[in-house]
């Protein structure tokens, strides 16, 4: 049961789609992480489109979560820690604008808090580079195809999942060991 009071939504792009919503689905106070497209000129585009680069979506995780317990800056905070904010269209040996990183903001606190946190990450020398994530207003999202869903959960066997996302996933079960869901 959700408490639609409280529920807000944020659509975020950090390279492959798998790997953030394996972090987010895991996070407590996360309701429903799924895995999309966002930001392009296609209307329903398939995975197949998306991945050929030509219609300008991003493979992004749409996160409904409960304000009461995580706050969006907690949201942001994570999902800088789980991805390179610095890198341009690219994350690992994935590259192209389709795994850029963006957040999709869906109302202008969001976006205020945002900038925020992007500003207070440059100035903490956290990384030798700036952050190029692109901070956008939402528009569409397009849920991708239902294989895609909870993929690193079905599917951890896999070698991609073996070598790319349990990695990302193990660093942020030992980072946020005390906000993750309680089975």
């Amino acid at each position: 049961m959700t408490d639609e009071k409280n529920t807000e939504t944020v659509t975020l792009g950090g390279g492959c789609f798998w790997c953030i919503e394996a972090v987010f689905s895991e996070l407590n106070g996360v309701q429903t992480a799924e895995s999309g497209y966002s930001g392009g000129k296609v209307d329903d585009p398939t995975y197949e489109q998306v991945c050929s680069g030509s219609t300008g979506h991003a493979e992004v995780v749409q996160v409904q979560f409960n304000s009461e317990i995580i706050s969006f800056r907690e949201i942001l905070e994570i999902f800088f820690s789980v991805h390179d904010p610095t890198t341009l269209n690219r994350q690992g040996n994935d590259i192209g604008s389709q795994y850029r990183s963006v957040i999709l903001y869906h109302s202008e606190e969001q976006r205020e808090v945002a900038q925020k946190v992007i500003t207070e990450l440059n100035g903490s020398e956290k990384w030798k580079d700036s952050i190029v994530t692109e901070l956008t207003a939402f528009d569409k999202f397009y849920k991708a195809e239902e294989y895609h869903q909870n993929y690193f959960k079905l599917n951890a066997s896999q070698p991609y999942c073996k070598v790319v996302i349990e990695p990302k996933v193990t660093k942020f079960r030992k980072l946020y060991l005390n906000q993750l869901k309680q089975d």
